[in-house]
């Protein structure tokens, strides 16, 4: 694997007299050093795409030769990264650093911290006496991601293991039981299966004797095995095969497996008969035709990695038709069922019944596999047909207004307080929130066991759009619905099976308004391993149900649990976290689930303990006593920032909105060391009201953890780090908020930059500003409307030109028809010649979220390019829109501490003093993108004007 990141950089040159342009063909420099656009770069191989500079000298570094001719020296044949010295990262004159290419490695002191051992993943027996540690691996090699992935209705596909591409997945999986004192007793490791196994989808039988996953292996190719499904006995900790065949796989593209009782297994596999795929026609039979003669009113968002025709849907097909399978532990295995692309499969909680859904054509090409027709049947656990629940059409025209839905029945799910009673809902306007009606939803319910022209029953109506019920028994579920225009939300208490008790609202309130929020219900697990609210016996006879709530006030989130009559809303506070130095959660409610109701003295909860410096720990608390027990001792994952500081400021937006941030200081940071460089890093969100963007949302007390790619790694390089202030977008009443997005984006920057020059942790023209995704989005805007902020920009997979998403995007339901200044105003493209500080651009080259494709920063970077804007794009292959690999990772920490370091910590007043001192450029430049008229007519294509990029 020697597929390298391609980065292109621009300089601004206005201290220069005249704009200058050094052609790197005019060096005879290497076919993979010149321009992206070059035809010759364009044939060359993924092992050749190496970094480009079009206005400095170019040169070749020995570092960057060593790692191109050593490309399979790293993990799983992956590149080997250059460490970064000082001198090769920013101590080189004249820039030349930059245009070294190959994978680099960042700092040591963010290096450690990144490749520090991941924690394992907890999981609890049925019964809450057993846990599993499932163990994890650090960052994947590229070379995986580079495995060859089929792009397929939405989906992406390992073709070799017939599963989703990119999966991450378990090493180890350690049995530990939970003793009477609270405490764990000795790791037992699950054993049997091949040394380097990948491990997906470990699931408990009912009983918890048996666990069930799957395993897959790495070939000396570079690809997957295909999964096989293992059993383990928890006991003795064995693992081996389920089916004795070798010839039985799974097909895990949508489900996989499920236990239908203690000792079967219901197993989606690949059809024995299936052949070779299907061979793509070296000459099509006909054109990619798509038609609306009949005029529909279709409007989709930018969803990618469609079907494109004829070839791809019979691939669909070819990876995701699903044999049923019912097989025993004894061995005993039976095929049930056709053939289909089956999407779900949902045992009855008594075990006699199937609820079946798949997917059929006619397949789209315009929207993901989500919308295609689908049907859903009731079958015999056996699998005989029993009745057809419905068959849903092509869903293309769903509108774009938040709260549409598909129209006909969805949400179709067993009861889990019944043996065999399904539910379901319907909408009554048609899946269009634009439509008013009363009622909007019906809820109905049926047994499995009607008779022939029996009606469902209809359980309740409601005006907003359904939001989910958790059920309890016959005399209580609680119902909610929300609509997103307005906020408002709202839960009402029903009684299923007494039909002369009336539904009653419980709560009403805004969504936004976090203070008033009173908590979920705490659900147990019956013994057909459903879920339902648990009830509480007090000393009176009311019923009482748990609300876990997570306490939010003006001083940050306190987390409680209460004890909550369901009849006068009266509640008792049993638990709440610590104030002081403390923040604590309730996870999950562990007391036995043998009756009914649970009593209140035999009350027992997992809850998690976390402060600034220590992470998170796992107890046992028990009732009446309520004494805690620690059940996990996880080391610090980065001690050298144990002691960073942190603290939660508030401050005010100048039209009054209160706002809040996560400041964070290296540790051993004093006022006597004055200001430091600050990174800003943040993500807007929309609000209906000032009041509720201005609420404080999080916990000072809070752990800092710290992800592959998160800002606060740049503690350890001595930066103030203000993570997530809030940047509030407000529509208040039939306002939308998106109209005033760079006044309200632009006051909300002020405030938090001004607030952190208040306090003195950081130096007024050594702030930095970033952000990922809408993030990103926001970073450019910011350094086009508020240049005199910040002294730099990082935005990593973004999108800056809203024209290319003209149907909607983040919370925005508009057309650019029906608001097109909206779009424009709010996009940096637009605003490309306005930005004069330094920006840097990241991206990966598979991106497949909607909205943000690769494209957004390619013709960003070219805007900026053309307006002489100092600027990088770096492009990673193979990744998402979230970066995986740790070659990609650990060259985006480089690429962001180097530019943090330059336009950062190195002569920002030099810069703006630069910037401030821009030159018109001679008029025979002005119309050619910066080049001279002759040089217009020499360039291939890489340097577009604005007109091409629109």
């Amino acid at each position: 694997m020697s597929c390298l990141p391609r980065f292109y950089h621009c300089f601004s040159l206005r201290s220069f007299s005249c704009p200058l342009r050094i052609s790197p063909t005019k060096f005879n420099a290497p076919p993979y050093l010149r321009s992206r656009s070059s035809p010759r770069q364009r044939q060359l191989s993924p092992a050749l795409m190496t970094p480009v500079a079009t206005s400095r000298l170019l040169h070749l570094n020995s570092t960057a030769v060593a790692s191109l001719e050593n490309s399979s020296g790293g993990p799983n044949g992956s590149p080997v990264p250059s460490s970064s010295s000082p001198s090769d990262d920013y101590q080189a004159e004249n820039g030349d650093e930059d245009l070294l290419f190959g994978y680099r490695l960042p700092p040591k002191e963010i290096r450690d911290i990144v490749d520090a051992p991941p924690l394992p993943v907890l999981s609890f027996s049925p019964q809450r006496d057993k846990i599993l540690f499932l163990k994890r691996r650090s960052l994947p090699p590229l070379s995986e991601l580079a495995r060859p992935e089929e792009k397929l209705a939405g989906i992406r596909i390992d073709g070799n293991s017939n599963a989703r591409s990119r999966m991450s997945f378990y090493t180890g999986i350690g049995i530990h039981s939970l003793l009477n004192d609270g405490t764990l007793g000795p790791e037992k490791e699950v054993q049997g299966f091949p040394d380097g196994s990948k491990i997906n989808f470990v699931s408990w039988s009912k009983d918890g004797c048996h666990l069930a996953f799957s395993i897959r292996t790495d070939e000396d190719d570079n690809n997957c095995s295909k999964l096989r499904v293992w059993v383990a006995d928890v006991d003795s900790g064995k693992a081996r095969p389920l089916f004795q065949s070798d010839d039985i796989y799974l097909n895990a593209i949508f489900e996989n497996f499920v236990w239908v009782d203690d000792s079967t297994l219901l197993v989606c596999t690949i059809p024995i008969s299936r052949g070779s795929p299907p061979k793509k026609p070296l000459v099509p039979s006909t054109p990619k035709i798509q038609s609306n003669e009949k005029q529909n009113i279709v409007q989709v968002r930018t969803f990618q990695d469609l079907l494109k025709d004829e070839y791809d849907k019979d691939l669909f097909d070819y990876y995701a038709v699903t044999q049923l399978v019912l097989a025993s532990l004894d061995g005993t295995m039976k095929p049930i069922g056709p053939p289909a692309v089956y999407t779900s499969i949902d045992p009855s909680p008594d075990g006699k019944y199937l609820l079946v859904s798949f997917i059929h054509r006619p397949y789209s090409f315009i929207v993901p596999c989500g919308r295609f027709p689908k049907k859903v049947d009731l079958w015999t656990a056996d699998g005989e047909f029993i009745k057809e629940i419905c068959d849903l059409p092509l869903a293309e025209d769903i509108p774009i207004a938040f709260n549409s839905v598909r129209r006909g029945k969805r949400s179709i799910n067993w009861r889990p307080d019944k043996p065999s009673t399904l539910y379901w809902v319907e909408t009554q306007d048609g899946g269009d929130a634009k439509v008013e009606v009363s009622p909007r939803d019906v809820v109905y319910t049926q047994p499995a066991e009607f008779s022939n022209g029996e009606e469902p029953e209809i359980l309740h109506t409601l005006d907003l759009r359904y939001g989910g019920i958790s059920w309890c028994d016959d005399s209580l579920a609680l119902v909610y619905e929300s609509w997103y225009k307005t906020r408002r939300t709202k839960t009402w208490v029903i009684s299923p099976g007494r039909k002369g008790v009336s539904p009653r609202i419980l709560f009403d309130r805004s969504s936004e308004d976090v203070y008033s929020d009173p908590g979920s219900p705490m659900m147990r697990r019956t013994e057909e391993g459903t879920y339902v609210i648990a009830k509480i016996k007090n000393q009176d006879e009311g019923i009482y149900i748990l609300l876990n709530g997570s306490g939010a006030t003006p001083d940050g989130n306190i987390p409680f649990l209460d004890l909550f009559d369901i009849h006068t809303g009266n509640k008792e506070r049993i638990w709440e976290s610590d104030k002081e130095k403390y923040y604590e959660t309730v996870v999950a409610l562990m007391s036995d689930y043998g009756e009914d109701e649970l009593n209140i003295e035999q009350l027992k909860i997992l809850t998690s303990k976390e402060s600034k410096t220590e992470n998170t720990q796992y107890f046992i608390q028990s009732w009446p006593d309520k004494k805690a027990v620690q059940i996990t001792k996880f080391p610090h994952p980065y001690p050298q920032l144990a002691q960073l500081q942190k603290e939660m400021v508030r401050y005010q937006r100048k039209d009054g909105v209160q706002l809040t941030a996560t400041l964070y200081l290296p540790p051993g940071y004093s006022p006597s060391n004055g200001p430091l460089p600050c990174l800003i890093w943040s993500y807007p969100g929309e609000f209906k009201s000032k009041d509720a963007a201005g609420q404080v949302r999080g916990s000072p007390n809070e752990f800092a953890g710290i992800g592959s790619t998160s800002a606060l790694l740049w503690l350890a390089r001595g930066f103030a780090i203000l993570s997530g202030p809030t940047i509030p977008i407000i529509g208040e009443g039939d306002e939308e908020a998106n109209d005033r997005y760079v006044e309200q984006l632009v006051s909300s920057a002020e405030a938090a930059v001004e607030e952190v020059i208040r306090r003195g942790v950081a130096h007024p023209n050594k702030i930095a500003v970033g952000g990922h995704s809408y993030g990103a989005f926001m970073t450019a805007n910011l350094l086009a409307h508020a240049p005199h902020l910040f002294c730099c920009g990082i935005a990593r997979s973004g999108a800056y030109n809203r024209t290319l998403t003209p149907f909607g995007f983040q919370n925005e339901d508009r057309t650019l028809w029906e608001a097109i200044n909206t779009y424009v105003e709010m996009s940096p493209f637009m605003s490309a010649n306005k930005i004069k500080k330094p920006l840097l651009l990241i991206h990966g080259e598979e991106d497949n979220n909607s909205g943000t494709l690769t494209m957004q920063s390619d013709r960003f970077f070219n805007a900026l390019k053309g307006h002489g804007t100092l600027c990088r794009l770096v492009i990673l292959p193979f990744e998402s829109h979230g970066y995986s690999a740790r070659e990609s990772i650990m060259h985006v920490l480089w690429e962001t501490d180097r530019w943090l370091q330059k336009y950062c910590i190195d002569n920002p007043d030099k810069l703006a003093e630069l910037h401030d001192s821009k030159t018109e450029a001679p008029k025979s430049l002005q119309s050619t993108g910066g080049l001279t008229a002759t040089e217009a007519q020499e360039d291939d294509g890489s340097n577009h004007t604005m007109r091409s990029l629109l």
